[in-house]
């Protein structure tokens, strides 16, 4: 796995998924359990300290849902409405076994460092459906975990069962695209992730994501532009890797002006990033290319 697909897998299914590493004023705070999970528009946007908040940057001042789940309580999802700056909202403790053992097996996932760990908490995902047989989110979590163990075949399984509990189901959808792309099934990859888009009504940016690298793998670099694009404006800029994509696209494009935007970008959101090393070392070259000064090896 390159170092750009390595980030994507990062960016979708990490505890730390799609907070921004750039300090600003915040658009608004959260207020629940503490150490809750809290996603916006099914986009996993951190965890509440101690204290319960959370203060959230990069929001659009649009309508917005708002999705959090703590460990011993029920889950909770409520409308965020346009130019609201705070949200507080009180969780109601649950009893159900399935719903208990799915999140022990969501934390077990986030948690895991090696494959004996991940090994574990497909386990736990595998007792929440026991107990749960239409339990279609853990066998979502359930898939992911057997993609990080390269069980492709099993994590297909899973999708199945998932969509066949629940139709339409993006996540899902989004998630069987990069199976199919792992398994270098590109043309399958593609509808998936289509079909993950449409189900979403637009709104979702692992697929489009996953839709621009198997686009680019084709060699459809503008394609790959505009779904990078999408993204980024559907995570109003809270996931700064993905410019460093977009960097990559225009460089595969010969468009050395607009790599360069995306990467300054990138540097302006993480400046401390994994990538920003290797992205101040080519901006110098990539400035003169864009100014259209010769090159001399």
């Amino acid at each position: 796995m390159n170092s750009l697909i390595l980030a994507v897998a990062l960016l979708f299914t990490s505890p730390h998924a799609v907070q921004s590493q750039q300090a600003s004023t915040p658009a608004f705070v959260i207020t629940t359990e503490p150490n809750a999970i809290v996603w916006i528009d099914e986009v996993r946007r951190g965890t509440t300290d101690s204290s319960g908040k959370l203060s959230l940057t990069k929001v659009s001042p649009a309508r917005h849902t708002v999705r959090i789940r703590a460990s011993g309580f029920k889950e909770s999802t409520t409308p965020l409405l346009p130019g609201r700056r705070t949200l507080s909202m009180k969780l109601l403790p649950t009893t159900d076994k399935a719903e208990l053992m799915f999140q022990q097996a969501e934390s077990a996932r986030d948690e895991a460092r090696d494959d004996s760990a991940r090994e574990k908490a497909a386990d736990l995902y595998r007792e929440a459906i026991k107990l749960r047989p239409s339990y279609a989110a853990a066998q979502v979590g359930l898939a992911r975990l057997l993609m990080d163990l390269n069980q492709f075949q099993k994590a297909q399984s899973a999708i199945d069962a998932a969509r066949l509990a629940r139709p339409i189901y993006p996540e899902a959808s989004a998630v069987e695209g990069r199976i199919f792309r792992e398994s270098a099934f590109s043309d399958e990859a593609i509808r998936s992730f289509r079909r993950s888009i449409r189900e979403a009504n637009g709104f979702q940016p692992e697929a489009h994501v996953g839709l621009a690298r198997v686009l680019e793998e084709k060699g459809q670099f503008p394609e790959a532009v505009i779904e990078y694009k999408k993204a980024i404006d559907q995570l109003s800029d809270s996931e700064p890797v993905i410019y460093q994509m977009l960097g990559a696209a225009y460089e595969k494009l010969e468009k050395p002006k607009e790599a360069v935007t995306a990467y300054e970008k990138y540097l302006e959101l993480a400046p401390n990033g994994n990538f920003a090393g290797a992205i101040r070392s080519i901006l110098t070259q990539l400035k003169r290319e864009a100014a259209g000064e010769q090159i001399i090896p």
